[in-house]
């Protein structure tokens, strides 16, 4: 499958950047930065789930999701979301376009039917996989080859916001699958910067830890 070229809208992609920033579903912390469970020290820190929790913000998002679907996946059969911040958006896109949901688990259940997809999807069916966030591409690409594996198709992968790591892109690229969100860190620092929730002597701090986020901090 050969990759789509995914372009997102510009105005959209500032609006849902700072739409982030005001409800602190970001927060970017230069001076002090965050330590994730991996041990990264990051000056990032973004929790999509927040944003279930703001209709208004939610509603953007879904319209979002739908326009990118509506223009680069026409052909669209079911929508899964990735568990678990993922699935709230994919239930309300699944709504807006009248498709069929089913959503994605980290790993098979241990029990019962030991299902790794919940929900109906059948051989062949053309499938978005909805992402609230993209890292470093590896949960989100497993989601979509287990969509795969399961013998549905997957178009490609979409999610709000992205670090714009090379790492996603490369891994993505790899398995020719298609991936976009929403807005992305490009985008936020240049919101933040104009909302004053930045300096602009901390944006080459910043731009160097997407650079090499191994070696910040340090």
């Amino acid at each position: 499958m050969s990759a789509t070229t995914i372009r997102t809208n510009p105005q959209l992609a500032e609006q849902i950047a700072a739409d982030l920033l005001s409800i602190g579903a970001v927060a970017l912390r230069p001076q002090q930065p965050f330590t994730w469970t991996s041990g990264l020290k990051s000056p990032i820190y973004c929790d999509n789930r927040l944003t279930i929790s703001y209709p208004e913000v939610r509603e953007r998002i879904a319209e979002g999701f739908v326009s990118i679907i509506r223009e680069y996946f026409p052909d669209a059969e079911v929508i899964a979301g990735a568990a678990t911040g993922g699935i709230p958006h994919a239930a309300w896109v699944a709504q807006k376009l009248g498709l069929p949901m089913v959503y994605v688990r980290d790993k098979a259940k241990g029990h019962g039917k030991e299902n790794l997809i919940e929900g109906t999807i059948r051989p062949g069916q053309k499938t978005v996989v909805i992402e609230d966030l993209i890292s470093t591409g590896g949960s989100s690409l497993k989601v979509a080859l287990a969509v795969n594996e399961a013998g549905a198709a997957a178009l490609g992968v979409l999610g709000i916001f992205s670090y714009q790591f090379d790492k996603a892109k490369e891994a993505f690229d790899g398995a020719g699958v298609p991936f976009e969100t929403l807005t992305n860190y490009t985008t936020l620092l240049q919101v933040a910067l104009a909302k004053g929730s930045i300096q602009e002597q901390d944006l080459a701090a910043l731009q160097a830890w997407r650079a090499n986020p191994s070696e910040y901090g340090k």
